[in-house]
């Protein structure tokens, strides 16, 4: 790819959910020299060796939110991205930026994998075991080889937690995140004239499902025909949903017709392994691994 190049993949589309069809939140932007990791849910590592990237060239990590379907895959990306090619070879500490929880985090883990990491320590390079963070919110910018990141505060509903949004901008593109919220404000305020917006969705209703869980659960998310009205704010030259929350006999074909109640512009619902890149034209093709992950 070249360094001009920027490139979305949508490692894993899914939520809390174990399916095999949609591994957990997770994507991938191959930006200018960069190639960073935003969540790594479960099974987005696999996704990623599927591409035949090495865990250890990601560059840096950043994190919405510290719910256990977006970090599972985390250790997996610090561990075996250290323990040598073709999976990692990393030679330097990996970087993570988050919000607040995230220095804690990444303090316990390697007392958590104290064993694995003497046992190994004797084989690679004791740098690349190394994690070092850096808890963010709105306001902070980062900056690095033409690449711009701007976090921004969301509303993951009545959770008690900090949970962000993401812009990425590189040679006048730009990419927003919208991470796991309810519909929100500011990611109108940070999604306007972005070339893709990425947002999180939830259909359906399960049977016998109790009002109060419904609530709860449309609290945190947002809504297709609700998502619609963001993106018809905005004006992306591609919207795309993410973090696929199916209930009861809903299916991902019905998201869209639900949408276009609010929004009529270009728009998919996207699969594991779907890669957006950005340029004059933005183009969307479903990567076909050589390698499937069935069971």
């Amino acid at each position: 790819m070249s360094n001009k190049m920027f490139r979305v993949t949508l490692l894993g589309t899914g939520a809390p959910p174990p399916t095999m069809r949609r591994f957990g939140p997770s994507t991938l932007i191959e930006v200018g020299d960069e190639k960073l990791i935003f969540d790594a849910g479960r099974g987005s590592m696999q996704r990623l060796h599927q591409l035949k990237i090495p865990f250890g060239d990601i560059t840096g990590v950043f994190l919405t939110h510290h719910h256990s379907d977006h970090l599972v895959g985390f250790t997996d990306l610090w561990l075996t991205g250290w323990i040598g090619r073709p999976w990692g070879n990393r030679k330097v500490p990996l970087k993570v930026w988050g919000p607040e929880g995230t220095d804690q985090m990444i303090e316990h883990l390697p007392l958590a994998f104290a064993t694995d990491i003497k046992v190994r320590s004797h084989s690679y390079p004791p740098e690349g075991i190394k994690l070092e963070s850096t808890e963010i919110t709105e306001g902070f910018v980062f900056e690095k080889n033409g690449v711009k990141i701007v976090p921004f505060l969301v509303d993951h509903g009545g959770e008690k937690l900090i949970a962000l949004g993401y812009k990425i901008e590189f040679e006048g593109r730009s990419v927003v995140l919208s991470g796991d919220t309810r519909f929100n404000e500011n990611v109108i305020k940070y999604g306007k004239g972005a070339d893709v917006l990425i947002h999180e969705v939830v259909h359906g209703m399960l049977d016998g499902m109790e009002q109060a869980n419904l609530e709860r659960i449309t609290n945190n998310h947002t809504l297709p025909d609700q998502a619609g009205v963001v993106f018809s704010r905005t004006k992306p030259r591609l919207a795309v949903f993410t973090h696929i929350l199916l209930l009861g006999d809903t299916t991902s074909d019905d998201i869209i017709p639900a949408a276009r109640e609010t929004y009529d512009g270009p728009l998919i619902v996207a699969e594991d392994l779907t890669q957006i890149d950005i340029g004059d034209e933005v183009t969307v093709t479903q990567f076909q691994p050589e390698e499937q992950v069935t069971i």
